[in-house]
């Protein structure tokens, strides 16, 4: 049984060595093989072609969805604009499609590469840059609201897939700051 045992740590131990010995002599894969992933000079031709084609795909249904955000957001503000004049109140379904507005711009903004623009949301001062309107009443905060996302929509469609647009970004933060400004006001 010693016997036995002694032989099987042996071969155990000559198996070990041999692992050794040949280890260091084979071609290990770079890192990036290892983890699973292949280094893109590595790929095949059709593999990159096919990844370029889906990134391709991928950016115009972007743009697309933008665009009908872009809609959705002109079409928001044309029911807030109808229902203030014909009201001269601001109701609560008004209320929520201001919601809905500022959450639809949000994601353009976001989209087109803006960020938060630090301002104070509660503060109607704001509003009174060089060439942002200035509304003095709700009403004209409405026609502004309009005629400013009407310029914001018309400003994404001149974008394309591959470019950014400054002027969609500030025209997407003085709709913002429109829309708050009316959410506060009564």
């Amino acid at each position: 049984m010693v016997a036995h045992f002694s032989k099987l740590v042996l071969i155990t131990a000559l198996l070990g060595g041999a692992a050794i010995a040949v280890y260091p002599q084979s071609d290990l894969p770079d890192a990036s093989s290892r983890s699973g992933r292949q280094r893109k000079d590595d790929m095949p031709l059709g593999l990159k072609e096919m990844l370029a084609k889906q990134k391709l795909e991928r950016d115009k249904k972007e743009h697309e969805e933008l665009l009908e955000r872009g809609d959705e957001a002109l079409r928001l503000a044309k029911q807030l604009e109808t229902s203030f004049e014909q009201s001269k109140a601001i109701s609560q379904q008004d209320k929520t499609r201001l919601e809905s507005l500022e959450k639809v711009v949000t994601k353009i903004r976001k989209e087109l590469g803006g960020d938060d623009d630090d301002a104070d949301p509660g503060d109607p001062r704001e509003l009174k840059a060089e060439d942002e309107p200035r509304p003095s009443s709700v009403e004209e905060g409405f026609k502004y609201l309009q005629s400013m996302t009407v310029k914001l929509v018309d400003e994404l469609k001149k974008t394309t897939r591959f470019s950014i647009s400054a002027v969609a970004i500030q025209s997407s933060n003085t709709v913002l700051k429109l829309v708050r400004f009316l959410r506060l006001r009564k």
